[in-house]
């Protein structure tokens, strides 16, 4: 029984420092680019994009592949930040600056038909088949998925509340 012990215990620990050795002398670096333009995304992988994720349109933006006014929920701003970064130029005109909105769902109105809860990329709504649903403010990233396959229009799209949590200073104008 000692012998199973040491000799599993001997193989783990040379697997283990193989296994180091190999992630140390065969990593394969990624673009560094990719992961500032990711580091800028929102990361609600919302997938108004049309692309799977934050990551996906990173890569797809860093490889100049597709454009920086690609993310809906980032607007204008998001699109400037990459435009600097990437050293490209944008025609912003044509992104309204939208400000932030969480769903709410009207449950006089709602008849449990699940559709929005397929839709949602976050789970942020609550609520089961021929039930009355409802919403997590805290974790709606406010892509309207659920309020365009919604049949009976009970879900509307508010603007978030300022709060202590969702209240932040405003930047200062640019003299100039």
């Amino acid at each position: 029984m000692f012998a199973a012990i040491a000799s599993l215990t001997i193989l783990g620990l040379l697997l283990g420092w193989l296994l180091g050795l190999a992630s140390r002398y065969l990593k394969v670096d990624g673009n560094p680019l990719v992961e500032k333009v990711e580091a800028l995304m929102p990361g609600s992988q919302c997938g108004q994009c049309g692309l799977p994720g934050c990551s996906a349109a990173a890569e797809a933006i860093a490889n100049g592949q597709a454009p920086v006014n690609l993310c809906p929920p980032g607007g204008r701003a998001l699109a400037e930040e990459l435009a600097n970064l990437l050293g490209v130029a944008v025609d912003l005109s044509g992104i309204a600056e939208k400000a932030p909105v969480v769903a709410h769902v009207h449950e006089n109105l709602c008849v449990g038909c699940t559709r929005c809860l397929k839709r949602c990329p976050t789970d942020a709504i609550l609520g089961g088949p021929k039930m009355i649903h409802a919403v997590f403010p805290d974790a709606c990233i406010g892509c309207e998925k659920c309020y365009e396959v919604c049949p009976t229009e009970c879900i509307e799209m508010r603007p978030v509340e300022a709060t202590l949590q969702t209240w932040y200073w405003p930047s200062p104008a640019v003299a100039g």
